[in-house]
């Protein structure tokens, strides 16, 4: 950044002069007006360069949030709350931002749970091109989120052993040979390892084993319920699960109060 790097040059040399001053003053206190003066323009100098960046870097964040956005709202459905797509995109921007080495794929993993478990509340997004990859589609999520079958999930947890959906941001890492239990039969799909990145609420995911899988007690008008994974059909998940491994990120939304008032990528600016 321009301004940083001027910023930067005119530290340099302030320091030198500082230190040159300091050298050939021996009998001066070292701590004297000059000196301090210096070392509060030294601070307030440095101060000014990191507002300046963190100022940018919000900037840009601002600025793609709404390009993805006004890409993206044509394209889906409705929503929950008008703000569900835009806490979605923004998340994932904050947080690429701040970590851009663990964003490695382009694609975003949206799921509303403020819908119904029979409705449409899910989609595969590409951040790249600002394209809708699929959705909307089905969506399983926990039973310990709810307390039927099939409705709104309005628990949610980031304990063991809850079996409920944890909202939040996730970053995916690899795919592997997922086996399940429904009805009392065991099936085998495909498997994404998720790991939880919003403190608090979904960090305990991995050590949950809460993955993104194909299930058959999900088909293309009703989701059954899940331990707390994003579950969704089993050919659905054999065709966009590789495509969302290894560094892409799924954001699960739901307009709980509580969780939208704290999480990190919500509520944080991007550093």
């Amino acid at each position: 950044m321009v301004v940083r790097k001027y910023l930067q040059g005119a530290l340099v040399a302030m320091s030198a002069l500082v230190f040159t001053g300091a050298q050939f003053a021996p009998h001066s206190d070292s701590t004297g007006p000059v000196l301090k003066a210096a070392s509060n323009w030294l601070t307030g100098t440095a101060n000014q360069a990191d507002s300046v960046e963190s100022k940018s870097k919000s900037s840009a964040l601002a600025i793609a949030t709404r390009k993805a956005i006004d890409a993206l709202r044509s394209v889906v459905g409705p929503l929950s709350s008008p703000l569900a797509l835009q806490d979605a995109v923004r998340s994932y921007f904050a947080f690429k931002t701040s970590h851009p080495d663990e964003v490695r794929n382009p694609y975003l993993y949206f799921v509303d749970y403020g819908l119904p478990s029979t409705a449409p509340r899910g989609y595969v997004f590409d951040m790249s091109s600002l394209e809708i990859v699929d959705g909307p589609f089905t969506v399983a999520h926990g039973r310990g989120s709810s307390t039927s079958k099939y409705g709104v999930p309005t628990l949610f947890s980031n304990s063991e052993g809850s079996e409920a959906t944890s909202l939040g941001l996730y970053v995916t890492e690899s795919t592997y040979p997922f086996r399940g239990n429904s009805g009392g039969r065991s099936y085998r799909s495909i498997g994404l390892r998720l790991v939880g990145v919003s403190e608090g609420y979904n960090d305990n995911a991995y050590a949950r084993r809460v993955v993104a899988h194909g299930a058959p007690y999900v088909t293309d008008t009703k989701a059954g319920r899940s331990e707390g994974c994003p579950a969704m059909e089993q050919s659905r998940a054999r065709r966009l699960l590789p495509k969302i491994a290894n560094g892409g990120m799924v954001f699960l939304f739901a307009p709980d109060s509580n969780w939208l008032s704290s999480d990190p990528w919500l509520t944080a600016v991007a550093e």
